[in-house]
Parts: structure tokens; C-alpha cells; sequence
């Protein structure tokens, strides 16, 4: 099992002295590290470690014996499935089947007990239906194997489950192939002839993963910026692909943007020139990692020369396997100034910390989303049982961006900002922090200010969206229809796929600041408040440098002229002479590739 590695990639490296060009444009630098830079390197990986983002070496031998495991059963199988259907033992028996992984553990960036995200690819004999029928029941058979489910309707059909103690999303793609080898490679784009879209949009995470290694400069470089530009957007709330903001598949894209721009960069300096490139990419300028390839098997590509609806996208990250989609299609008009204001916050903060003024750690503290509105809408999703109440959740987190969108539409919100953390409602902390030693005194505080404790379902998870009004005088805003609209077409659909159930609800509520304690433990909110006031304290400091920096760059911006790549180390005003450098939009003096949509 070739795919299945302990790193979940190999690595690959560039002769500085014979520099090769990824992306679509020259690199911005080839400056090698200086010693400074590989110390804050090490002081970056040192801050990483208490946030739990690298596993043991135990830990990794246990995903790899879970995979290893699945791989076997897979292989059988297929041998068995294909043995029922008349098939000789002995030619059953060559078929094969594998497990390949993508996303963060393919990518070999995983947190400590981080999902696996995988792919069952079998031979031609075997159907989907198969798949969803006796595999599945062969898995909920494995001791090892709890809350399996089977997500059959989804766009990506997937099979959901816990594999001792690890949970795993697993997909499946049949390839119109007689038999699958143990070191068969999917990245040929001639594999796709012919299959069904499913099967198409299953092996795009594995060929997507793939292509994305093939093409940064040095992948242990990449990986320890990726480890923490992810950390950093979860602390900052802008981590979430169903909500509006970037995935994992899209954070990976713009790292491995910014690594082939400075191709000779340590971690360190990649994750501050993460911030200088993308804070001032002209959005909805695409992210592409390559020329996207001329293909045509009649499947729909991102294009908005030919397709009209690509051009009302708002930040447009390509990914750089056939056919080539844009992985932020969700991102919203709120979402994407929330984003924008992460990339100058995070610049300034990296600013810091490369002139000594601020360590790691301060890139990792969370923004102040309490106290930075004076409304809110509080979403409060309730159900009967546990395992309804995560069908129920999920569903609802999938569909709140259709919110985002009617609050946009009303003329007087600004901004509407979905804070990505689901809260559960008896305790009143996000629910990844339920486990911490608060819990008994939250969850007494919590029903001490709420008058309807008694009458509250068995499950309630909440999720906040801080609303920002045009400023005017005596502003009465009516918010009844953009809710309603989104509560009705929730249920409309939890019926469709026959999903509600009794105990299930949904409601909106407006609120202001000074009731969030009803909601959320009003400790919570104390800290974050201390927390951005010393933020704030420590942000004037920088001003006197911001205003140097812009002072320079309004000179150079003067005489645009493109620089020639240089050699040297490159600072972030030299950055800003290379604009030029950083346009990745497709050509427009070449014809439109005719695109047959399926």
C-alpha cells in the first residue's frame, strides 16, 4: 500500500543552484534562509506542540495498522462480491481493490485524533450499490467499527464510521478497469473516461492531494506552514468550507502558492509571506497552482470565460487536477470580508513577531467575536436523541450559509459573520472545549440564568452570527423573512430526504450583547474581552512601522515597474515591487477550451 504512509507523502526538494519553476509565475525570491530565520523556524515548531498538531509515533503506527486493516478488507471483498456474482476463485482472487488516503493525512499535516479522509477504488465488476449494500454491512460486523452510517444521497456519497477509536470518512469510486494493483496511481487523467460523475468527484480529493505535493518546491517546509496556517484559522474562526470560509483542501492551495513563490523559504518566512502575498491578492483574481491542463473527457471545469456562473465567484482558490473546480464556491460577500481582515490582522501580528516585538503564540489567539457586535442571531438546534442530534446538526451547519446570504440581501446589515464553533446550549462553551475541567460550574451558570432550563430538550447546540447595521439614526431592521426563508427550506429538505424526526427544531433568535449570558458562560466572554484589550494595546505599538511601510510602498507603487527576481533576501517592501509577479488570472488572448457539462 504505497498511498498509506506514516507522513501520508514523501519529500521532495529543489537544487537551489538549478531553480525550477512551479506555478504560474516566477518565483518572487530565491533568497536561502539566513540563520535567524531557521531559529524562528524552531521557535515555531516549539510554540506548535502544546496545541496537540504533530501525533506520536504510536499514534501514527495506529492509523496505519486501521488502514491496513480496511485495505484487507476491501480486498476481500471485492474476491467475495465477485465470487457471488459467478466469477471463478481464482480469477476473483487477482481483482484487488485498495484504500488510498487524501486531505490533511495524505498531506502528512493531521492534528492528533484528526479524522482520516480515504477512498475504496474497486475494479469494474463491483457496483455502488454493492458498496452501500454488503460493505456496509461487512463494516458494521468489525468490532472495531462504531456509528457507522451510510450518507448514500450526498453529493460525494460517503460511508461514515469510527475504526478503533479514529474516525473515518470513506469513498468509493469503480474504475472501468478489469483489475486494481497494489501500486496502481490514480493521477492519469484518462482513468476518468467514462465514469460516473460520483466516481469522478470521489477521486478528485485523492488526485487533487496528489498534485498539490508534486508541485511545492519542499514538503517539509510546506507542511510545518501548513500545520500552522491552519491552526491559525481555526483559532481565528475561518476555518470551515460549509459555513463560507476555506477548507483544508483550499488553506493547502494558498500555502502551496506561497511556497513556489519563495521556493528556498523555511517555514517561518513562509508563513509570514503567506500574509504579504494574500493580503494583497487582488481577489477574485484566481489561486492556481498550474496551468490548468487541456482535457476534455465532458466534464464541467472552472472557467469564467465560458461559464457565466465562475464569474460571480468571490475568491476563487483552482485546484490542479482535471477537472479543475474552485474549492470556495461557498465563500459569501460576509465571509469574504472576515477572511480578508484574518490575512491584514495576520499580517500585522507577523510583522511583529519578524522584528522580535511578539512570539508565535500571539498569532494563535482567537479574535474577539463576542465584543466585537452589538447583535447577534443565536441559532438553537435541538433533538431528542444523540444520534439524532448529529444528523440534525449537520444538516443545519451545511445550510446556514443560505442565512448568510438573505441577511446580505437586506440593505441595512453590512455584515452578517457566522462564528464557525458549534456551543452547546447546557454548558455554554464551544463544544470542543466541553471536556475541560469548567464544565459542572458552566453548565450550573448556564441554567441558573436560563428561566426555561427545565423545559430544554435533551440536546441543544447553538451557533452564533454577529450582525454589523449601516449606521443611522433610529434603524428599525425587520429580520422575520430572511429567518423564516431559512427555516422553512431546512425542513423542506430534512423532509425530502426523510431525515426529520420528532424532537427535531430549529429556531432563530435576535439578541444583543448583554444577553449572550443567558446563552454562553459570561466567562467566556470576560476573557475575550481581556484578551482583545491587550491585543489592542499591544497593536499601537506597531503604528509608527505600519505607517513607514505604507509611506514605502506608496513610492514604489509610483514607478511600477517589474523588478528582476534577485538572489538576495527580500523584505516585505521589495515584496510589493513584484506585484506583477503574483497574477495567476488565465491568459485572455488564448481561445476559450469548449467544455461539455454533465
Amino acid at each position: 500500500m504505497n498511498n498509506i504512509q506514516k507522513n501520508g507523502g514523501t519529500s521532495n526538494t529543489i537544487d537551489s543552484a538549478q531553480p525550477k519553476q512551479l506555478g504560474m509565475t516566477s518565483a518572487i525570491s530565491l533568497a536561502l534562509p539566513k540563520q535567524e530565520d531557521i531559529m524562528r523556524t524552531e521557535d515555531l515548531e516549539k510554540i506548535l506542540e502544546p496545541y496537540n498538531v504533530f501525533e506520536s509515533e504510536q499514534e501514527l503506527n495506529h492509523r496505519m495498522e486501521i488502514l491496513a486493516k480496511l485495505n484487507t478488507l476491501v480486498k476481500q471483498w471485492v474476491k467475495d462480491v465477485s465470487v457471488k456474482k459467478n466469477m471463478p476463485e481464482q480469477m476473483a482472487e487477482k481483482l484487488g481493490g485498495k484504500i488510498y488516503t487524501f486531505g490533511s493525512y495524505r498531506l502528512g499535516v493531521h492534528h492528533r485524533g484528526a479524522d482520516i479522509d480515504a477512498l475504496c477504488v474497486a475494479p469494474r465488476n463491483i457496483e455502488r450499490s454493492d458498496y452501500f449494500s454488503s460493505f456496509f454491512e461487512l463494516l458494521k460486523q468489525q468490532s472495531e467499527v462504531t456509528e457507522c452510517r451510510a450518507v448514500e444521497e450526498a453529493f460525494v456519497p460517503v460511508i461514515k464510521m469510527n475504526f478503533d477509536g479514529i474516525e473515518i470518512d470513506l469513498l468509493f469510486a469503480r474504475l472501468a478497469l478489469k483489475e486494481i494493483p497494489d501500486n496502481f496511481d490514480l493521477r492519469d487523467d484518462i482513468l476518468l473516461k467514462n465514469l460516473d460523475p460520483r466516481c469522478v468527484r470521489s477521486l478528485n480529493g485523492c488526485r487533487v492531494t496528489d498534485e498539490i505535493l508534486r508541485l511545492v518546491p519542499n514538503i517539509e517546509n510546506f507542511r510545518l506552514a501548513l500545520r500552522t496556517i491552519k491552526l491559525w484559522a481555526k483559532k481565528h474562526g475561518v476555518y470551515s468550507n460549509s459555513l463560507g470560509y476555506f477548507g483544508g483542501v483550499s488553506w493547502a492551495m494558498l500555502v502551496a502558492r506561497t511556497c513556489q513563490l519563495y521556493p528556498n523559504a523555511v517555514a517561518a518566512t513562509l508563513v509570514h509571506k503567506f500574509f504579504l502575498v494574500f493580503s494583497r491578492w487582488k481577489f477574485p483574481q484566481p489561486v492556481l497552482l498550474k496551468q490548468p491542463d487541456n482535457v476534455n473527457l465532458g466534464f464541467a471545469v472552472w472557467d469564467p470565460r465560458v461559464n457565466a456562473q465562475d464569474r460571480y465567484h468571490l475568491m476563487p482558490i483552482i485546484t490542479p487536477a482535471y477537472p479543475q473546480q474552485n474549492s470556495t464556491f461557498n465563500v459569501s460577500i460576509s465571509t469574504s470580508k472576515v477572511i480578508q481582515n484574518s490575512f491584514k490582522e495576520g499580517m500585522e501580528i507577523t510583522d511583529e513577531i519578524m522584528l522580535g516585538k511578539a512570539d508565535w503564540d500571539k498569532l494563535f489567539q482567537p479574535p474577539n467575536f463576542f465584543t466585537k457586535y452589538r447583535h447577534f442571531i443565536v441559532l438553537l438546534v435541538s433533538s431528542s436523541t444523540a444520534d439524532d442530534h448529529l444528523e440534525w446538526c449537520g444538516l443545519i451547519e451545511s445550510k446556514i450559509r443560505i442565512l448568510i446570504g438573505n441577511l446580505e440581501r437586506n440593505q441595512h446589515i453590512n455584515l452578517a459573520h457566522v462564528n464557525p464553533k458549534c456551543f452547546d446550549k447546557s454548558t455554554g462553551i464551544s463544544k470542543d472545549k466541553i471536556n475541560t475541567t469548567n464544565d459542572n460550574k458552566s453548565s450550573e451558570k448556564s441554567n441558573d440564568n436560563n428561566e426555561e432550563s427545565q423545559s430544554e430538550p435533551n440536546f441543544c447546540s447553538m451557533w452564533f452570527i454577529g450582525l454589523e447595521f449601516e449606521r443611522s439614526a433610529n434603524l428599525n431592521v425587520d429580520l422575520t423573512v430572511s429567518i423564516q426563508s431559512f427555516t422553512d427550506s431546512v425542513h423542506k429538505h430534512a423532509v425530502n430526504i426523510k431525515m426529520l424526526k420528532e424532537g427535531m427544531k430549529i429556531e432563530a433568535r435576535h439578541v444583543r450583547r448583554k444577553q449572550l449570558s443567558q446563552y454562553i458562560d459570561s466567562s467566556f466572554v470576560k476573557r475575550e474581552r481581556k484578551a482583545s484589550e491587550s491585543l489592542n494595546n499591544s497593536s499601537s505599538s506597531m503604528t509608527q512601522f505600519v505607517k513607514k511601510r505604507l509611506s514605502v510602498e506608496s513610492n514604489l507603487n509610483a514607478n511600477p515597474k517589474r523588478n528582476k527576481v534577485h538572489h538576495e533576501s527580500f523584505d516585505s517592501t521589495n515584496d510589493s515591487t513584484n506585484e506583477l509577479l503574483l497574477d495567476d488570472t488565465l491568459p485572455t488572448d488564448s481561445p476559450p477550451t469548449q467544455q461539455v457539462c454533465t
